[in-house]
């Protein structure tokens, strides 16, 4: 009979393939073994009796906002948010720290912080700015997952968008490197020229800020990304897609061979421009919600596995920053990562029953791990593989209020939201980190640095 440090038995394991009855035995922080009721010994045993098996979530777009701007979110709550939400891996976006991830010395800052403060594992972007080419060989050095553009103003001026030019440049090393670029996709003179006619005449409205940001700004920012990609030979990762005919460009650009993959968010799958003015400022993002009749395309995409992950794109500010009568002065960012995960499972599963789950575990975890890198050691519950693991009750119910927030500051546009997929507990390399609705243990994050990228199977 075999000994274990670990055990969890009884419970449904969720791959990216397909769902099976089975026990998961965990040594040194690895799984070791998997099968309906093994026979063995275990220094601690799980009983998952009713519960979901998921691989952990990777979140690959968060911005915890530190050094600089811990005020905002921090390393210490933003990784126990995830964690509370099923998350087990962060990748931590290079702007809105202060400084920006743009160097050697910005990067190793925040490791350092992340290293003393997270709970879960993590990867860092660097920074494709105007003001940084001559780094970016350094920051691929140090570690970068890959690299973050923006195509249009990012909203803190340390952080300078960048323009087709600069994009192709920064492309070419990117691609040099074997690394991805990541790229946040609106056009700037559109989405500026439009921003700033409506303030001139006075429409400062929810409604004037989501005119002012229109899909055609996002498709051709879209556009203009996969032709130099295509041009170059650059990984290309369009994140926060808010459009089926966004997703719609960029299966056509892969279908001719540009190596490229689309990210979605929560918030494109849950709400509409509608929930702006039902919720107000908490519901601000950019690009902005978009309509019902889109949500239900960007579903459908899903489903067809037209969009390879799913990020919450976790963008905290302080209170007095959501406040402002001129809707265009509010910070644009969505309070997101501690509900992701359980929200758009749970929507999921209503959708699609169980036979969606192994398409939801692949663009949570699996797809993310293999496209940036780290698949040999995350993104799946197999032997070999870290013990991250998410526990899962998909007949739960709690209705989401604000004391139940784990971030620095209690917003999010979920509030009293019914929560039908809730998080019981999460593990990161065999260690508990969230159980019991409370958090075990001390900041162990590691840095995780990309290997061979592969684009996901579709």
């Amino acid at each position: 009979m075999s000994s274990y440090d670990l055990l969890f038995r009884g419970g449904t394991l969720v791959t990216a393939e397909r769902l099976a009855a089975a026990d998961v035995a965990v040594v040194d922080g690895r799984v070791v073994a998997i099968g309906p009721e093994l026979e063995s010994q275990a220094a601690e045993v799980v009983d998952a009796s009713g519960l979901h098996l998921f691989p952990g979530f990777i979140d690959a777009h968060v911005h915890f906002n530190e050094p600089g701007r811990e005020h905002w979110e921090g390393l210490a709550s933003g990784s126990r948010s995830l964690a509370a939400g099923g998350g087990t891996v962060f990748f931590e976006m290079p702007l809105n720290a202060a400084p920006p991830t743009l160097d050697r010395e910005g990067f190793e800052r925040k490791r350092a912080c992340a290293e003393a403060k997270s709970i879960l594992d993590f990867a860092l972007w660097g920074g494709l700015t105007p003001i940084n080419l001559g780094t970016m060989e350094e920051l691929a050095d140090a570690g970068a997952i890959g690299f973050k553009a923006f195509m249009s103003r990012s909203g803190t001026s340390d952080f300078p968008h960048s323009d087709a030019n600069v994009l192709k440049q920064g492309m070419k090393i990117a691609a040099s490197r074997g690394l991805t670029v990541a790229v946040h996709a609106e056009d700037d003179h559109m989405t500026n020229t439009l921003s700033e006619e409506r303030r001139a005449q006075g429409k400062i409205g929810w409604r004037d800020y989501l005119e002012s940001r229109p899909i055609e700004a996002e498709l051709r920012a879209i556009g203009v990304a996969l032709e130099l990609a295509g041009e170059i030979g650059c990984d290309l990762h369009i994140v926060h897609v808010s459009c089926p005919e966004g997703v719609d460009l960029i299966r056509a650009a892969k279908d001719r061979g540009v190596r490229v993959t689309a990210e979605t968010c929560p918030h494109y799958l849950l709400l509409t421009d509608e929930s702006v003015g039902e919720i107000g400022a908490s519901a601000k993002c950019a690009p902005p919600l978009r309509d019902a009749a889109r949500r239900e395309e960007m579903w459908k995409r899903i489903r067809a596995g037209m969009i390879e992950t799913l990020g919450s794109d976790h963008s905290p500010a302080p209170p007095e920053m959501k406040m402002a009568k001129d809707f265009f002065a509010v910070w644009g960012g969505i309070s997101g990562c501690q509900h992701a995960f359980p929200l758009a499972l749970a929507e999921m599963y209503v959708r699609s029953g169980l036979d969606g789950l192994p398409r939801f575990s692949a663009i949570t975890a699996t797809n993310v791990a293999e496209r940036f890198g780290i698949g040999r050691l995350k993104g799946r519950i197999a032997e070999g593989f870290d013990a991250d693991i998410t526990l899962v009750d998909l007949q739960g119910s709690l209705t989401i209020a604000a004391e139940q927030l784990w971030y620095r500051h209690a917003i999010s546009p979920y509030i009293g939201s019914e929560l039908r997929a809730v998080v019981k507990e999460t593990w990161v390399r065999g260690r508990a980190v969230y159980r019991n609705d409370g958090f075990l243990g001390l900041a162990q994050g590691r840095l995780l640095t990309p290997q061979q990228s592969n684009l996901p199977k579709t």
